[in-house]
């Protein structure tokens, strides 16, 4: 055996030994990395997009948020990444859309679940990473939509009209990124492709805004190119200030999030990692799904309502709204323990909603894991999550205090001083999975 033979042999060896090594620590799928990724766009901030206070003060004042992905993923009911994470061929993936006939789709009871639940808007995967459209779109490639799917009929239009009867704002999801094109991995390299790609982008972008009266949100996922990188990485190739200039045309009012490269309306946080640190100076918003994925699998890690109920009042404390997400199953029914979780989040803001919605955080920073405060006029309203001890003691308030009430139960004392509130609460009148207290303030200052 030659020695060079001999050489490329053992560093084959010591490659395979490392590949191993390495495929036996747990890796981030695709998902968990795209989750990670920078929403701001520094490359094209085009300020003149961004939508004045009086504009974003619904969005701002709603507070909650209902997402819903479905799509022909919920058939083999592996999550929205199954073609791509199980390498399934675009033309077999296809075929799915040939069973994609939901017989028990009920847009209305979307709608009224999401209502029951205390949400104010609610926004629809319109067109997710695999490339097929919800709705009936010409500028679809290869006419991947459902007209042309077993159900034969746009399925975005009815539930836009449900959510409009139940008083919600509506929202649509749109994914720029599409599987099926080779040039989303190789955009330099295959020109005539990502011309292609691009122009469908444009042109479902344009049939959305324009096919289904007022859209309120416009909730854009995946401008990144080749799972790598950040949105704003892929600016160069989405020309996202120009895009959203279009969109602009047809939706003045239109809330944008910032997964398109331009900066947007608000920040966006995804995934179900705990919400801390200050009040956020820009509106943000937090998003996961109740289950443990995005589209429908099988329900086995549902989150309770009072975890919940705890990433919304850490994400309004601190600026933020929360959309949490519903996989429904192929058939278009919302699994039980999703929904048994929604409405008991929606018996909670019923009781508490107050606190919550119209309202701004502060004027207290939060203190992580003890409790963080909204205001609206003369009102606060403290949110205690952790009790250090027998009494909590908050830092001197900018206003009087003049009154104290306990809406988690009857009792409170408090008392009000120079070096700030005091405030105690027997143990049996503290709520869960939070106590909520409201604290009314005095015109004058101190």
């Amino acid at each position: 055996m030659k020695p060079s033979r001999l050489l490329t042999l053992c560093a084959l060896a010591c490659s395979l030994l490392g590949s191993s090594a390495r495929a036996a620590e747990p890796q981030p799928s695709d998902e968990q990395r795209s989750a990670t990724k920078s929403a701001n766009a520094d490359p094209t901030l085009a300020p003149d997009l961004l939508l004045p206070a009086q504009d974003m003060a619904w969005w701002r004042d709603a507070k909650f948020g209902v997402f819903v992905h479905w799509g022909l993923y919920a058939i083999p009911a592996k999550g929205e990444w199954h073609m791509f994470n199980d390498k399934v061929p675009a033309a077999e993936y296809a075929k799915l859309a040939e069973r994609f006939n939901p017989q028990h789709y009920d847009p209305d009871a979307w709608a009224q679940l999401a209502a029951d639940g205390g949400a104010r808007y609610m926004v629809l995967t319109a067109r997710h990473h695999d490339g097929f459209s919800l709705f009936a779109s010409k500028a679809s490639w290869g006419q991947f939509d459902a007209p042309h799917s077993a159900a034969k009929r746009d399925l975005v239009a009815p539930w836009v009209q449900a959510v409009r009867r139940h008083g919600l704002r509506v929202g649509l999801y749109y994914s720029p990124l599409d599987w099926r094109f080779p040039a989303y991995f190789h955009p330099r390299e295959m020109p005539e492709n990502a011309r292609e790609f691009k122009q469908q982008t444009y042109g479902q972008i344009q049939e959305l805004m324009s096919q289904y009266g007022r859209i309120d949100v416009l909730w854009y996922d995946g401008g990144w190119l080749a799972h790598q990188g950040s949105d704003a990485d892929a600016a160069w190739f989405w020309e996202p200030d120009r895009l959203n200039r279009i969109v602009r045309k047809l939706q003045p009012q239109v809330v944008i999030n910032p997964r398109s490269g331009w900066q947007g309306d608000f920040d966006t946080e995804e995934g179900d990692a705990p919400i801390g640190g200050p009040i956020r100076a820009r509106p943000w918003e937090k998003t996961f799904s109740i289950n443990g994925a995005w589209g429908y699998v099988p329900e086995g890690q549902v989150k309770t309502a009072d975890q919940v109920v705890t990433q919304l009042v850490n994400a309004v404390v601190r600026n933020g709204n929360l959309l949490v997400n519903l996989g429904p199953d192929a058939d278009g029914v919302v699994p039980p323990k999703q929904s048994e979780t929604l409405r008991g989040v929606g018996r909670w803001l019923q009781r508490y909603g107050q606190a919550v919605y119209d309202t701004r955080p502060g004027p207290l920073q939060p203190a992580d894991g003890v409790y963080g405060m909204t205001q609206r006029g003369d009102k606060l309203y403290l949110f205690v999550q952790r009790w250090p001890g027998d009494e909590l003691h908050l830092p001197a308030l900018p206003k009087r205090v003049t009154g104290v009430r306990n809406l988690s139960g009857d009792e409170v004392a408090w008392r009000d001083g120079p070096q700030g509130l005091t405030l105690s609460v027997p143990v049996a009148q503290r709520g869960e999975p939070v106590t909520v207290l409201e604290i009314s303030t005095a015109a004058d200052p101190r």
